[in-house]
């Protein structure tokens, strides 16, 4: 059938205005009726980061680079909490032919806006945090600078063992904090429990000045210290190619620095050097890459145990003791062994440059026994605390499939609370374990970059709903709508009406143009007991008319819009003229018009309306104007429309050329009948409210929105159902896996028929929640509060690119199209159609994206445990070409 959608557009944005997109030409599978197919969304991501990461271009069959350990070309999505829009285009299968489509859903996740209002739950911590936020100096976020804005936690003086204050100045569990982060940081509860289990990350106290003082001295920003910090490990000219270890040390470096994979790959291409020369993925051969990610996925369980029974076991114990040994236990670049009372002396091979060398006092100073040989080592020679968690299962040293052989079962039975409190130097800890602890902490480095992500946008969201002052009024419970007698009094506001247009269920269809000084504009549709009392929106001084579109969460029958008045009140000079149009539809055209009203005529007579709203006005209506309907109208959009009239006659606005006498004697060369509003009113006329309630009720669910199916529409349905196959099976001679079963070449044989397309089985793969440890600052940036995990900050997206070698085009492999695959039931059979019928001998299929973010479901297997890539991911027996018995392509 050639009716079903055959690519897709998806845009998002806050408004009609602002859409951005998000997926381009996404392809769209036939499969059977009813099936339900997900498309991942990442937030809008510009251009110039998708073309120097290569993310979604073609790549070289030969040079094939796959993120099996962890994403390195991690496209980081904008992430906006106030989405109210999503548009999909879909275009057909063959040009001007009708479309046939199902049912449409979106999934998302919002924040807790009624707990934020309410200042409850979820809401309270986000809103806490927020606040604290607020009170520093620097920017929330800032990608890429010297800063570091997600600083998660910080101990306090009282919090910090003795041992810990000595030499070495530490920030706690801060996986995102460069070296020279300020140490004035925001100071966050953080378990004891947490801190002697992860330790912290061992920083000189020299590196601990801030980037934002104000000296004089040009400070490096974080792409420079990157580039350094790879000159101090390849050499000033790049002659030294980096191994596996040395390359996992500069991407904590990456991170900790605040650069994200578009950054860092533009800094290497200012000096000519390729990213893939420093990519960990591509360093190590297929056999070890496997047995490296069966070990780092064994070390994230064992250490969410580990972290389960230190929990367990230090109820009622109080403080537990502080281990300068954390989990990983990563040396940074520039680190090098005391060389004092150290017996092992593991060397370093990087030539470090004096400008990089810095002092690590209380790693070096520290000495430790080695359980294993019993030799004194410093912490430099130690390996983390997570290397004997792994050196039980190693049961032929040096041989790793020992370690291997009951990857799939770990042993809860285990004293891990013990054996984190002994010691394990380098020389006697496997290779496999020392490389499994740093891509474990890299990916926690990574996992604590989308968190961050994830809150700097709440914080984000919250600023541009309320502003400043919705922080600063959340203690303030002295007005007159912060006690249980607020609700009493919308419900007296509303006459027994419903609230329709309240944030976040409505929203306004286009931005409105706002003063500086002002609330933001969405407060106007915010509940009436939230935010500061004092606070309101006002439109720019030279601003005439200001329109506002809201969209009501559902069809509803309006009966009238309540204006409440801002606490400034009104003069004859701002008193607005107020027009509203409703409709059904996005379409202006579509608008009725409703009424105009003139506010200055309809407080002529009310006194009250003008000056400073007066306090102490408990249990009483706030001051607020109605604009009633003569009946009831079913819609969707209001258009409310302000408007400051002429100059009315006989108006006591105040001019500042006509109005002061700056020669005059007396005390104040003010008016004298405007003094008692000038410390409220603005100077200026201007267009300002307080909120905007939209009174009425939501219509019947049932009327309007579902009709019966018809006689003709059963039929064509039936007939869709009916349609015979007309795909056939292509038969192949050979076909090659490569690359860890992600690369399929099929082999055809001569004078076949034009190929059409191919059928993919979906996988059975999942996406695992615990990938790595747990980080402490899970207890601050808790993803309860946004509802956002990793693997929806930054979703996993998998795709197959096809490429063939063509008749006339030389042996080389060319690009045929690359199709996104949608999650859905395993097992589906999805059909994929080319951009065009093509004639080959050999097809290659590659399967690219985040692989590292899925694995087998290990309940379902018979104990082979992790491997690298999950086998469910395999491409063997997963596609089979097809061809069409007819030209598809021309119907």
């Amino acid at each position: 059938d050639s009716t079903y959608p055959s690519t897709v557009d998806v845009r998002t944005g806050r408004s009609l205005d602002g859409l951005k997109l998000v997926v381009e030409g996404a392809f769209i599978p036939q499969c059977g009726n009813g099936t339900n197919l997900l498309i991942p969304l990442t937030g809008p991501i510009s251009a110039d980061d998708m073309t120097v990461t290569g993310a979604g271009a073609y790549l070289p069959n030969e040079d094939t680079s796959l993120s099996l350990l962890y994403d390195f070309e991690e496209l980081e999505g904008d992430l906006d909490f106030l989405t109210r829009i999503v548009a999909l285009t879909f275009y057909p299968a063959t040009s001007g032919s009708p479309i046939t489509l199902g049912e449409v859903e979106i999934l998302g996740v919002s924040l807790p806006w009624n707990e934020v209002f309410a200042n409850e739950g979820r809401g309270a911590k986000l809103t806490e945090l927020a606040t604290k936020y607020q009170k520093e100096n620097n920017p929330f976020f800032l990608s890429g600078s010297d800063t570091n804005p997600f600083s998660s936690t910080s101990i306090s003086n009282e919090a910090v063992p003795a041992s810990a204050k000595q030499g070495a100045a530490y920030k706690g569990f801060d996986l995102l904090t460069p070296a020279d982060l300020s140490s004035e940081s925001v100071s966050y509860p953080v378990t004891d429990l947490d801190q002697d289990f992860v330790g912290g990350c061992h920083v000189s106290e020299t590196d601990c000045k801030s980037s934002t003082s104000q000296d004089s001295k040009p400070q490096e920003n974080g792409s420079e210290k990157y580039l350094n910090c790879l000159k101090s490990l390849a050499g000033p000219n790049m002659e030294r190619n980096l191994h596996f270890l040395e390359a996992m040390k500069l991407e904590i470096e990456r991170l900790q620095l605040n650069l994200s994979a578009a950054e860092r790959d533009r800094a290497l291409l200012s000096i000519g050097t390729d990213q893939a020369s420093v990519n960990p993925n591509i360093l190590l051969d297929e056999s070890y890459m496997g047995r490296l990610y069966r070990v780092a996925n064994i070390l994230a369980l064992l250490g969410q145990n580990a972290l389960e029974d230190k929990t367990i076991g230090s109820i009622g114990l109080g403080k537990i003791k502080y281990n300068v040994i954390d989990f990983w236990n990563i040396s940074r670049i520039g680190e090098s062994c005391s060389r004092r009372m150290c017996e092992v002396r593991v060397k370093t091979k990087a030539t470090i440059s004096s400008s990089l060398m810095v002092s690590y006092k209380e790693g070096s100073e520290s000495v430790f026994m080695c359980s294993q040989c019993k030799r004194k080592a410093c912490r430099v020679c130690c390996a983390g605390g997570g290397a004997l968690l792994l050196q039980n299962y190693i049961r032929e040293e040096p041989n790793c499939n020992g370690l291997l052989s009951h990857s799939s079962q770990v042993d809860r039975t285990a004293n891990h609370s013990v054996i984190l409190d002994t010691v394990i130097c380098k020389k006697c800890c496997h290779k496999i374990i020392l490389d499994a602890l740093a891509l474990d902490y890299v990916r926690v480095l990574i996992s604590s970059r989308r968190r961050a992500r994830a809150y700097s946008a709440a914080n984000m969201a919250l600023d541009e709903v309320m502003g400043s002052s919705f922080l600063d009024g959340l203690p303030d419970r002295s007005h007159p709508y912060r006690n249980q007698q607020g609700v009493k009094v919308l419900e007296q506001l509303l006459s027994g009406e419903k609230s329709l247009a309240e944030f976040p269920f409505a929203s306004f269809l286009h931005p409105v143009e706002t003063a500086k000084d002002s609330a933001p504009f969405l407060s106007l549709l915010t509940p009436l007991d939230s935010g500061s009392w004092h606070s309101y929106w006002k439109a720019p001084l030279n601003t005439t008319s200001v329109d506002f579109v809201i969209v009501l969460d559902t069809l509803s029958d309006v009966k009238g819009v309540i204006l409440i008045v801002s606490p400034c009140g009104y003069s004859e000079a701002d008193a607005p003229m107020v027009q509203i149009r409703v409709s059904k539809k996005l379409e202006r055209e579509e608008r009725s018009f409703i009424g105009k009203w003139d506010v200055q005529s309809l407080i002529s007579s009310s006194p009250e309306f003008y000056g400073p709203e007066k306090s102490g006005r408990d249990n009483k209506l706030p001051r607020h104007i109605k604009f009633p309907f003569t009946n009831p109208v079913r819609c969707r959009i209001v258009q409310i429309t302000l408007s400051l009239p002429l100059q009315r006659p006989g108006s006591s606005s105040m001019n500042f050329d006509k109005d002061i006498n700056l020669l005059s004697l007396d005390d104040t060369p003010f008016p004298q009948e405007t003094r008692s509003f000038e410390a409220a009113m603005p100077r200026d006329p201007c267009l300002h409210a307080k909120r905007i309630v939209i009174a009425g009720s939501p219509a019947n669910e049932e009327v309007g929105l579902r009709s019966s199916q018809s006689t003709d529409q059963i039929n064509y349905i039936n007939r869709l159902n009916q349609t015979p196959q007309l795909r056939f099976k292509v038969p192949i001679e050979a076909e090659r896996l490569m690359y860890h079963d992600l690369v399929l070449e099929q082999y055809l044989p001569p004078s076949l028929p034009l190929l059409a397309g191919f059928q993919l089985d979906a996988f059975n793969a999942i996406k695992p929640r615990i990938t790595h440890l747990p980080s402490s600052d899970a207890d601050v940036l808790d993803i309860s509060i946004t509802s956002l995990e990793d693997r929806h900050i930054s979703p996993a997206v998998l795709c197959i690119q096809v490429s063939a070698i063509q008749e006339g085009k030389g042996s080389k492999m060319v690009p045929i199209a690359e199709y996104r695959l949608p999650e859905t039931k395993p097992g589906t059979p999805m059909f994929f159609d080319f951009p065009k019928q093509i004639q080959t001998r050999r097809i290659c299929f590659k399967l690219v994206g985040d692989v590292s973010a899925f694995a087998d479901d290990t309940t379902e297997q018979d104990g082979s445990g992790f491997r690298a890539p999950p086998a469910n991911l395999s491409l063997s027996n997963k596609i089979k070409l097809y061809q069409y018995s007819y030209n598809h392509y021309d119907t």
